[in-house]
């Protein structure tokens, strides 16, 4: 398998994505222990965006000019 590395745009893109999802893995943990309040789909919301994020490094790598 030939791998290319991806252009800068994308590799900022999922970082910037993968952060956010960072972000709301983090609202959901002090929301739930420390507030102790339920907000439904933070932590799906989290894993979808980490799983897009991986996915777009993917294509980066895999597709030349991506």
């Amino acid at each position: 398998m030939k791998l290319n590395p991806p252009k800068k745009n994308t590799f900022w893109a999922a970082v910037v994505i993968a952060a956010i999802s960072v972000i709301i893995y983090a609202v959901h943990v002090i929301a739930q222990n420390i507030m102790h309040v339920q907000i439904l789909h933070l932590q799906l919301i989290a894993w979808l965006l980490m799983s897009v994020a991986a996915g777009l490094l993917f294509l980066g790598l895999t597709m030349k000019g991506f």
